[in-house]
């Protein structure tokens, strides 16, 4: 049966319960590292919990069916992910990325990619003449996050899957802010989709890991060699958490949306709030082009402040809201990312992006919106 997304948040494609021991809700956690073998040449379906084990696998079938995935596999971490999808892609390729990509990215493919033999550019994807401009013989892939982190530029993945066809490239969509609740990559051409678990699926601040996610069968062996090869696999405890923080995707994510909106709002009316970026305002460039790709805006906001001071003053001062690097959980978070998220980009390309001493990014979490409110407008005080 085609579940609507919020009962597949719940119960993937109907059929998990079946597997269950004694009629479980709950998945159970089989905490074991091996398997044992009914007989010489026979098999249960699990060996090694490294390559496959069955509350992992239930969590990946539940990310398949809300991506549209033939294929997904849970990772230890969101950059695990980013790193096994390197894997794919020989020596001497070139990736054309999204130019404000989350730092951690740029991190791995400044250091660990480009001793694989990898070239990187970074372009504004949000306009497709850029992209194709910048394309190189050795091309292989484009490597895109929308809404982008921090600076939440919007690409038009329909417009990418066409200049990737044109030149025989793998369209990669890191989906981590709007999750597959909101916007579906697959189901707009991208060949994989990334996820930091961490965030929004988990939701809850207390578990790390990452997919990677393929609508292709091709690319979805290829993955599983390497996922059992490589070892980078999410342990079964970890994926009972991501399980049971997926149950909750649905009415999170409206909930963190409409208080979202609620505070760009009110953050436009601030005097010493000079901009405000959050894709849900009609003001946004990208407002638009998100409404036709996405059937949300998400709840990440960034805002720029009149002074450094101001802005050092709200990450000091604020007393709900926390001053911490992550986004999409239960509890909202205030970022600077010229510190954190974005420390080891260098200064000239931070500030050519406009992640200054005056950027900050806001994770809307689960409290009241009204009260959110007041904790920045006594911290802007």
């Amino acid at each position: 049966m085609n579940y609507n997304i919020e009962t597949r948040c719940i119960h993937g494609d109907g059929d998990n319960l079946s597997e269950h021991s004694f009629g479980s809700l709950s998945v159970p956690i089989y905490q074991t590292a091996t398997f044992a073998h009914p007989g010489i040449g026979q098999s249960t379906g699990f060996d090694y919990s490294r390559e496959s084990n069955p509350t992992r696998k239930e969590l990946e079938k539940i990310v398949s069916s809300l991506e549209g995935a033939a294929d997904t596999v849970a990772c230890s971490t969101g950059m695990a992910a980013v790193s096994l999808c390197l894997e794919l892609f020989e020596g001497g390729s070139h990736f054309l990325c999204t130019d404000d990509l989350y730092g951690g990215s740029v991190r791995i493919f400044t250091t660990v990619g480009e001793r694989k033999g990898f070239s990187f550019s970074y372009v504004d994807t949000s306009d497709p003449a850029q992209v194709e401009k910048a394309i190189q013989k050795n091309t292989k892939a484009l490597y895109i996050e929308t809404p982008s982190n921090p600076t939440m530029k919007v690409t038009d993945l329909a417009a990418m899957k066409k200049i990737a066809d044109k030149y025989g490239l793998l369209v990669i969509v890191d989906n981590t802010f709007l999750t597959p609740y909101f916007q579906n990559p697959i189901a707009l051409g991208a060949d994989l989709v990334i996820h930091s678990g961490t965030k929004f699926l988990c939701g809850h601040n207390d578990t790390l890991a990452g997919f990677l996610c393929t609508g292709r069968k091709d690319l979805a062996e290829k993955i599983r060699f390497l996922y059992k090869t490589v070892g980078c696999c999410l342990s079964p405890f970890d994926s009972f958490m991501l399980i049971r923080g997926i149950k909750t995707l649905a009415v999170r994510l409206e909930k963190q949306q409409k208080s979202a909106l609620y505070l760009a709002k009110w953050l436009k009316a601030q005097e010493k709030i000079r901009e405000v970026y959050y894709v849900g305002l009609p003001t946004h460039p990208g407002y638009t082009v998100n409404a036709g790709q996405a059937r949300g805006f998400g709840s990440m906001i960034s805002f720029r402040t009149d002074t450094e001071e101001t802005a050092r003053k709200l990450l000091e001062r604020v007393k709900l809201i926390s001053y911490a690097e992550s986004l999409g959980g239960t509890e909202s978070l205030l970022t600077y990312p010229m510190l954190q998220t974005h420390g080891d980009v260098p200064v000239e390309i931070r500030e050519k992006l406009g992640i200054t001493e005056t950027f900050l990014r806001l994770s809307v979490g689960l409290e009241n919106e009204e009260d959110l409110a007041a904790d920045l407008k006594q911290a802007l005080a």
